[in-house]
């Protein structure tokens, strides 16, 4: 299967963070930190996300380098993409940002 990035639209969704970044291990039993192409650490943000009939869902984020964002901030994920994924009869979804800014910035281009 291909992994061609899918864009999110967040221009309707309201965003907070559930649970600070942390890095993301490769292996939980041996502890191993996840690192891009480049060798950077990757950290996983648990996103807690609400369109616009109030539905909520959690979601976690992938990004590199780790973010300055606390349990509680409202932000928008910029630059977020999700990848399918499958792994023998499971798969998923799994989302990357390039970045995160606090929600009611001026100049995003996601206004509510």
């Amino acid at each position: 299967m291909r992994n061609i990035p899918i864009p999110v639209d967040v221009t309707k969704l309201q965003i907070s963070c559930a649970k600070a970044a942390r890095p993301r291990l490769v292996n939980k039993e041996t502890g191993e930190i996840k690192r891009d192409k480049d060798g950077n650490t990757m950290h996983e943000v648990t996103l807690l996300v609400e369109d616009e009939f109030g539905r909520m869902e959690l979601v976690k984020v992938t990004i590199t380098p780790e973010p300055q964002i606390s349990a509680g901030d409202e932000v928008i994920p910029v630059g977020l993409v999700g990848y399918v994924w499958e792994q023998g009869d499971r798969w998923g979804i799994s989302y990357r940002a390039q970045s995160f800014v606090p929600a009611g910035t001026q100049g995003t281009g996601t206004d509510r």
